[in-house]
């Protein structure tokens, strides 16, 4: 896999937010944090970024036209263009890519859901990809894992089987962050052979990326549940430094 360098790269985002919301018991991205909707601190975080130039957010069909709404009420003005939400993450993200209106040198991907990251989170991480001149094809945000993690034989009688080495554990979270060329080859082989993988970094991985982790926060957190929204408010008024 290779990838293009340039001095100035072009920078598109991606957000998936066409999730079903089944464990918040609604459509969370639309509920309110800090008295404004989840999506819209989203994007409002990658419109401010100055390395971004263009957001395609994914969403489904009967929310296109609130979206649209949403993105004027907050004047997000790089969003062009919103995409089809597909039957699963992996496809929604496929549908972004190729949505976008011109052919970027680098894609970044992130959640919807995640409305407490920094721009640090998307500039650093864009320039670490930079400076490494093609040796590795993406960076992951994440955090180290704080718990021990026990892997078991089975989930009927929940015997241990083994115990995992905590100091090589990251949680990945979003923005994820490639060069448009090995992300969209990575797109179309898994379409193609019909594989899914739980991250957009699994597949990069898969057909032979590179990828390194970079540090992000805990604050990032993800809103699946109303329990979260509570959290986020409290992130909110108490960030992390």
């Amino acid at each position: 896999m290779r990838a293009k360098v340039q001095s100035l790269p072009s920078v598109a985002a991606i957000v998936p937010a066409a999730g079903s919301g089944t464990r918040f018991g609604g459509d969370k991205l639309f509920a309110p944090l800090e008295e404004m909707p989840v999506l819209a601190h989203t994007l409002k975080a990658l419109e401010h970024s100055s390395l971004i130039s263009e957001i395609v957010p994914v969403t489904r069909k009967e929310k296109e036209d609130w979206l649209w709404r949403l993105v004027k009420e907050y004047e997000i003005t790089k969003v062009k263009r919103i995409a089809r939400g597909g039957l699963q993450r992996q496809d929604s993200v496929y549908n972004g890519v190729k949505a976008l209106s011109e052919t970027p040198d680098i894609v970044v991907i992130h959640d919807g859901a995640r409305p407490l990251f920094r721009s640090a989170m998307i500039e650093g991480p864009i320039l670490a990809l930079l400076k490494d001149k093609g040796g590795i094809h993406g960076i992951v945000i994440g955090v180290p894992v704080k718990d021990t993690i026990k892997v078991l034989h089975n989930n009927v009688d929940l015997t241990v089987k083994s115990t995992l080495e905590r100091s090589l554990l990251w949680i990945a979270q979003t923005p994820q962050i490639f060069y448009y060329s090995i992300l969209i080859e990575a797109l179309q082989r898994a379409s193609e052979e019909g594989f899914y993988a739980t991250d957009d970094s699994a597949l990069v991985e898969r057909y032979g990326g590179v990828v390194r982790m970079y540090l992000g926060s805990y604050d990032n957190i993800k809103i699946t549940t109303k329990e979260d929204l509570l959290i986020g408010s409290c992130i909110f008024s108490n960030p992390s430094v």
